[in-house]
């Protein structure tokens, strides 16, 4: 008998859980074995497997909230009570062990993101994308952990603590959907669901080595999901899944999309697709922007994964995000159009997490030191791109924010035109942040880097992240050909470059780096989420094998 965090004695060994294999098998593996009725697959079995090893992650990494072990392993039972009976499984995510980000809310349990004012509330619903899960036969087991407010791409808050990288216990695995991203690099859960605003499922994938998939808007169902800006409706939230493989990112996403039963959601029927790609496809690349040049090993991952293209015969042409910084100045006037006044006044009592500093600074400053403070940026440092970003973190009125909506749409009807319409690309491949992680602490001022994902939400495209190598503390020192600008991009703006890469506590130490995995976004044209799928399956074979997928971590946190 093995007793797991003090609550449900597990009538296992560890060494049976191992042996079954669950942790090397892919999701879509796992289902397939227990359909077929192999010995020791049940449904039961391999929730405790996975009950075992998420025990083990929380041990190393602190990724947990909410255990709900006992009632899963009670619907596993059911499950193969009823598989026994009818030789069929529920749906395709039969005996699946699911970890679900915090806020999602599940019946009896609390969603406290972090918060301790929200703590000992236990939800009194299932958000609908919990219902879907369970409709499918799959089993949530557990709720991980989240940044204070969610926004962040570290992962720290009062009541939980925080969570580290699966393979850097001094490194960020990333924000917001972090403790789920790291559970599911771990092995610890067959499959995962994260949200996304700004970078939230596609930041922590890439710091801790799997694959995501940021759906465009309205195509999973958001009822029953919380929130910390409800009714902030100009850059929609998008939930979507976590996972080991493209495989299961489609299995996922053949399960969620266009389902809906609630009567307050708007979303249209439109279910997964099977569609047909051509065998030649056309994809951008950039391998920095304008704003943050992207560090050695994360222009690295682009170029790997170019050649890697390219040597399957498909066209590959680099382009330039075109007035970047116009786009992320629109993301931080949106966010920050009621001062952050809604999204900070559920911390209460709780101390504030660091992360939150600059992101939240500008809007709390009086105007003329604001103002006082983007002229030096300007003044003397020649920072335009810095000054723009923090003069436009204040207060609107209504009027205001609906100029910044239109300019929101006036972005990316502009985006369409000058990189679609111009070039005809499938997809885009490119960073998904300047560096490919960052020390506990490290976004406290570089909270910017977040532009690199929150791009594809001002104008809404599908994304996927996909895995491909690892930080490597020679390949990816800083070299003269890097720091040239004609080979390695411009330096973007000088305070967050300075802050990135220059003096004694820089936040990119590729030796203290080394290993911590790196990946990029494959990004679609809206409505194209299954074509991102797609090209996420071209991106991962022309890759080949290099140590991500089930069973790449074995413990190394």
């Amino acid at each position: 008998m093995l007793l797991v965090c003090g609550i449900h004695e597990i009538p296992t060994s560890k060494e049976k859980a191992y042996r079954l294999g669950c942790f090397s098998s892919l999701a879509t593996e796992i289902v397939q074995n227990i359909q077929a009725g192999k010995p020791g697959w049940t449904a039961e079995s391999v929730v405790t497997a996975f009950v075992i090893r998420a025990a083990e992650a929380q041990e190393k990494i602190n990724c947990l909230t909410e255990i709900m072990f006992a009632q899963a392993l009670e619907e596993a039972r059911a499950l193969d009570v009823e598989f026994a009976r009818t030789r069929k499984i529920r749906g395709p995510l039969h005996g699946l062990p699911i970890s679900l980000k915090d806020c999602y809310e599940v019946k009896g349990y609390d969603a406290t993101i972090g918060f301790t004012q929200w703590a000992d509330k236990p939800s009194d619903v299932d958000a609908e994308i919990v219902n879907h899960i369970r409709a499918a036969g799959g089993i949530p087991f557990v709720k991980t952990n989240v940044p204070q407010t969610m926004l962040s791409f570290e992962c720290a808050n009062p009541l939980w603590g925080r969570t580290v990288n699966p393979y850097s216990r001094d490194h960020t695995c990333g924000g917001s959907s972090g403790g789920e991203a790291a559970l599911v690099a771990c092995d610890g859960a067959a499959l995962g669901f994260g949200t996304d605003t700004g970078g939230s499922l596609r930041i922590p994938p890439a710091f801790s080595g799997v694959y995501a998939l940021k759906p465009g808007q309205h195509r999973i169902a958001r009822s029953g999901t919380v929130d910390t800006t409800p009714g902030f409706e100009t850059l929609v939230p998008v939930n979507g899944p976590i996972a080991r493989s493209v495989t299961d990112i489609e299995l996922a996403s053949r399960v969620l999309f266009g389902k809906s039963d609630a009567l307050n959601e708007t979303l249209p029927p439109v279910p997964y697709r099977d569609i047909t790609i051509p065998k030649k496809l056309k994809f951008g690349y950039y391998k920095t922007d304008p704003l943050l040049k992207s560090s050695p090993a994360c222009q690295r991952a682009v170029q790997e994964t170019v050649d890697a293209l390219r040597k399957q015969g498909h066209e590959c042409v680099e382009f330039v995000v075109p007035n970047v910084i116009e786009a992320a100045r629109v993301f931080v006037a949106l966010g920050s159009a009621d001062g952050y006044k809604t999204l900070t006044s559920h911390t209460g009592p709780d101390p504030r997490e660091r992360s939150l500093f600059l992101v939240t600074l500008g809007s709390k400053i009086p105007f003329f030191i604001r103002s006082l403070a983007c002229w030096a940026a300007r003044t003397f440092k020649g920072d335009e791109a810095w000054a723009t970003l923090f003069s436009t973190s204040h207060p609107r009125d209504v009027s205001e924010f609906w100029a910044e909506t239109q300019a929101k749409n006036e972005y990316s009807k502009f985006f369409h035109e000058n990189v679609w319409g111009k070039y005809d690309f499938d997809g885009i491949i490119c960073p998904v942040n300047a560096l490919p992680t960052v020390p506990h602490g490290g976004s406290a001022l570089l909270s910017p880097l977040a532009f690199s994902t929150s791009l594809y939400n001002v104008v809404d495209h599908p994304v996927g992240i996909v895995p491909v190598t690892r930080v490597d503390k020679t390949e990816d020192a800083i070299s003269e050909a890097w720091t040239d600008p004609a080979i390695g991009g411009p330096i973007g703006s000088p305070i967050i470059y300075a802050t990135m890469y220059e003096g004694a506590k820089a936040a990119y130490d590729p030796v203290a780096m080394e290993g911590i995995p790196v990946g990029v976004q494959v990004v679609g044209k809206p409505w194209e989420d299954e074509k991102v799928v797609e090209m996420m399956k071209v991106v991962d074979g022309a890759l080949g094998k290099r140590g991500f997928g089930p069973g790449a971590w074995a413990g190394k946190a």
